[in-house]
């Protein structure tokens, strides 16, 4: 029988964590790297302009149902409709808005409305971690599949 033929790996995808994420996520699998983004707090190397993942803990997202940071909030989310993969990445269970375990008099039914017309508003999928770790093995499998895609994709060109 003969060898089989080297099979070409697609290079692991780094990524870009935004200069002003004061608590970066921790990732155990793919590179990380510094960098300043238009928009969203995570993206991928050569592919900021198609890649981006907005990151909040459930406090974070509650101050920005109200008043405003509610405005920003919307202008960063408004921003987000141009890319080809988005989404807002919560650090935290919903179990945490239903039970009110923040610091805000905001009612928990307020939040969870806020979030589902903003979800449909801003086209925008929004996903739950129960934990920072989590939180980053997810980025590093969106970031691992959808660059894989990009590469097959552009393969496909040739």
């Amino acid at each position: 029988m003969g060898k089989r033929p080297e099979v070409e790996k697609d290079p692991e995808p780094i990524i870009i964590i935004d200069s002003r994420e004061q608590t970066p996520l921790p990732f155990s699998r793919l590179k990380t790297q510094p960098g300043t983004l238009l928009t969203g707090d995570y993206s991928i190397l050569g592919l900021e302009t198609l890649f981006a993942i907005e990151r909040k803990t459930v406090p974070d997202l509650v101050a920005c149902c109200m008043g405003d940071n509610r405005d920003r909030f919307e202008r960063e989310l408004h921003r987000l409709r141009g890319y080809r993969f988005k989404r807002l990445l919560i650090v935290g269970t919903e179990l945490e808005i239903h039970q009110a375990k923040y610091h805000s008099n905001i009612k928990p039914q307020a939040v969870l409305g806020t979030i589902a017309a903003f979800e449909i508003r801003y086209d925008l999928p929004f996903v739950f971690a129960p934990t920072p770790e989590h939180a980053g093995r997810l980025i590093e499998r969106w970031a691992s599949y959808f660059s894989r895609e990009v590469i097959l994709a552009a393969n496909h060109l040739r």
